[in-house]
């Protein structure tokens, strides 16, 4: 089963522990863990379920390719890995 990080800058304002869960797809894992953690959505995507442009998701330490679908697949053995993008100048 994939394994699902949560960066600790967005733990900062809700709990978001790391877990195992099923899925092929970012897609699918992600709404694995939004099944438990139904608040952290909001964070992590908006409302037509794309990434938000304040968040990074990576795969085994690869961006995730499809941003809008999240349709990159995962294996059993991966690590999917959700930031809070930092910006400023």
């Amino acid at each position: 089963m994939p394994k699902v990080s949560f960066t600790s800058a967005l733990q900062r304002f809700l709990p978001a522990p790391t877990g195992q869960v099923e899925g092929s797809t970012v897609a699918d894992a992600l709404a694995a863990v939004f099944a438990t953690r139904p608040v952290l959505r909001g964070y992590v995507l908006d409302d037509q379920g794309a990434v938000r442009r304040h968040v990074a998701v990576y795969v085994n330490g690869n961006p995730v390719r499809d941003r809008e679908r999240l349709a990159d697949p995962v294996a059993p053995c991966d690590e999917i890995y959700v930031f809070q993008a930092l910006s400023g100048g």
